[in-house]
C-alpha cells in the first residue's frame, strides 16, 4: 500500500501495547497486530513501539522482540523503535539485535533512541544491575552504536555491521535537539507529552543542524495525542482513557488502561480537573470529528514545521482506537 500524505508530510503511528482493565498482553500484541494491519492499509508511513518498564498498561517492555512481530505480520510499512531508552542497554546488544531485525525485514527498520530509562529507580536498578551507566553517558553510547554498524568498533555486531539502520534521536527536551543536530542526524520530539518545550527544541536541532552522510537538512518529527471519533462527543468520551492514564501517573500509580467514563467528577479532585483540562486544551491533544482533528493537524503543521507527525491514541475500545486512525487517514490522500 503507497503511503499517503497529509498536506504533503507523512503520518506515523506510536504505539505502547496499552493493556486494557480487564484484559491481558497477550490480547494487547493481537490488538497491536491488527492495528498495524489496518494502519498501513490507511496510509501511514512507519510505525513506531516505546520501550517501557514496570507499567501495568504497557506491554512494550522488550521493544525489539515486538518490532520483529509487527513487521513480520506487515509487508511494507516501516516499523520501529519509539524509542529504545539506550542507557538501559549495551550498546551492542541493541546493535546485534536492530541487526538482525534489519536483516529479517529489508530497509523497513527503524532505531529511535531515548535516554531517559522509562522507568523508575528500581527498576532501572534492575535493568542494569548497576547505575553506573549514566544519561550523560547517552552520546558516547550512540557513537558506540553508529560504530558497531560502522564496522569500526572493534567488536563486530553480527548482524549489524555494514546494514544501513536508520538512527533517529527522541527526546522532550533541548539535550536530544542539540545532539541530534550536532550529528546531522533525525529527530523526534515529544511533544505529546512535553507541548511547551517544543518549538524551543525544533528551532535548536535546526538552527544547529550539521549535513552528514545521513541527512543532507533537518528533519524533524512531532508528537500528537489524537482521540478522533464520529463526533465530538463521542471523542471527548474516549479521550477520558487517557486522561484517567494520565492522572494515574501523575498519583504514582500507573494501572492498566481504563475504560472511558462519563461522569469525570467522580474520578478525580478539582486539582486534578484543571491538570486533565490542561492536557485536553494543548494544541498537541487533539481530541474530536474529522474536521476538528484535520484542523488541529493543520495548525500545529503550520506553527512547526514539522516534516512527520507521529500520532499516539490511547483509547480503550480496540474497534474505537482503529477507527481513531482510520479517520486520520482519510485525511491523508
Amino acid at each position: 500500500m503507497q503511503n499517503k500524505l497529509f498536506n504533503h508530510i507523512p503520518l506515523a503511528v506510536l504505539d505502547l501495547a496499552p493493556v486494557l482493565e480487564g484484559s491481558t498482553p497477550e490480547q494487547s500484541f493481537k490488538n497491536s497486530v491488527d492495528l498495524a494491519q489496518n494502519v498501513e492499509k490507511f496510509g501511514f508511513n512507519r510505525y513506531w513501539l516505546a520501550e517501557h518498564h514496570n507499567m501495568p498498561g504497557i506491554a512494550s517492555s522488550a521493544t525489539s522482540v515486538l518490532i520483529g512481530h509487527i513487521a513480520g505480520a506487515t509487508n511494507e510499512m516501516r516499523v520501529g523503535s519509539g524509542g529504545v531508552m539506550l542507557p538501559n542497554h549495551a550498546s551492542l546488544v541493541i546493535a546485534e539485535q536492530f541487526g538482525t531485525l534489519e536483516t529479517l525485514y529489508p530497509r523497513r527498520i527503524d532505531l529511535g533512541l531515548g535516554r531517559a530509562p522509562g522507568t523508575d529507580q528500581a527498576t532501572a536498578y534492575a535493568l542494569r544491575r548497576t547505575l553506573n551507566q549514566r544519561v550523560e553517558d547517552f552520546p558516547m553510547q550512540v557513537e558506540e552504536l553508529e560504530d558497531y554498524f560502522a564496522g569500526t568498533a572493534g567488536v563486530h555486531s553480527v548482524p549489524g555491521e555494514g546494514l544501513d539502520i536508520p538512527i533517529w534521536l527522541l527526546g522532550s527536551s533541548g539535550f536530544s535537539a542539540q545532539l541530534s543536530s550536532q550529528k546531522g542526524l533525525p529527530f523526534s520530539f515529544a511533544s505529546h507529552f512535553a507541548p511547551d518545550n517544543t518549538i524551543a527544541a525544533l528551532n535548536l536541532y535546526r538552527e544547529n543542524f550539521k549535513p552528514s552522510d545521513t541527512l543532507a537538512e533537518p528533519y524533524a518529527m512531532i508528537g500528537v495525542n489524537v482521540i478522533a471519533a464520529d463526533t465530538n462527543e463521542e471523542a471527548k468520551y474516549l479521550a477520558t482513557t487517557q486522561q484517567q492514564q494520565l492522572l494515574s501517573i501523575r498519583r504514582g500509580k500507573p494501572e492498566k488502561l481504563q475504560p472511558p467514563i462519563k461522569d469525570t467528577n467522580e474520578a478525580w479532585t478539582e486539582t486534578e480537573k484543571a491538570v486533565v483540562e490542561q492536557s485536553a486544551n494543548s494544541p498537541y491533544t487533539l481530541i474530536g470529528d474529522k474536521e476538528t482533528v484535520r484542523q488541529g493537524l493543520k495548525e500545529l503543521l503550520e506553527e512547526t514545521g514539522a516534516d512527520e507527525m507521529i500520532i499516539n491514541s490511547q483509547i480503550y475500545d480496540h474497534k474505537a482506537r482503529v477507527r481513531s486512525y482510520e479517520i486520520v487517514g482519510e485525511l491523508m490522500e
